[in-house]
């Protein structure tokens, strides 16, 4: 057991963090940390066009982490809750990284790996083809979604989607997924 959840905290938050969540995401918490941002951004004087970029980011990220995290292993239950999922917002200069993370059991990785390196092979009028595609043809799943999560998210990203599966043990794995947003 070689994850430690501190050490990766310490890791993401190494940069000026800008905004920070970790626990349990209830669907009544969403909008009240959306508000949070993009009151931090504007009072940041951050553009309209990099704070929408954002916030679309994080409404993608938080119905991600209401609507897919796993359950934590069972030894964190009693400090992290049931369903853990962590949002930070870190920003270097004039740029901000958007990282991620919740706990996904391990016959998830092949399909999550699968899928982002599929995103991240694309150009962005093949991301743009592939989004209205999904949009117009395919079913929405039993969680309401139809795929169009990541693709959303690496449409607004201005680089590649990067990701990490932290092995915790041979059920679980924690997966970490960080966008990159430029304020140039």
């Amino acid at each position: 057991m070689d994850f430690d959840i501190n050490k990766l905290n310490a890791e993401i938050c190494g940069n000026d963090v800008f905004f920070t969540f970790a626990g349990s995401i209830a669907s009544n918490q969403i909008n009240s940390i959306l508000e949070e941002v993009e009151e931090r951004l504007v009072e940041a004087s951050i553009i309209l066009k990099v704070r929408k970029k954002i916030l679309n980011i994080m409404v993608e990220s938080l119905q991600n982490l209401f609507h897919h995290s796993d359950d934590v292993p069972e030894d964190f239950v009693g400090t992290l809750g049931k369903r853990y999922g962590m949002v930070v917002i870190t920003r270097k200069e004039d740029d901000f990284l958007l990282t991620v993370g919740n706990f996904v059991s391990s016959d998830k990785v092949k399909f999550l790996t699968e899928k982002i390196e599929k995103i991240n092979s694309l150009s962005e009028l093949e991301l743009k083809e592939m989004y209205k595609y999904i949009l117009n043809y395919q079913k929405l799943s039993s969680k309401g979604g139809g795929g169009l999560g990541l693709i959303d998210m690496a449409r607004k990203s201005d680089k590649k989607l990067e990701y990490k599966f932290y092995p915790y043990n041979e059920k679980c794995f924690f997966y970490r997924l960080d966008i990159f947003v430029s304020n140039l």
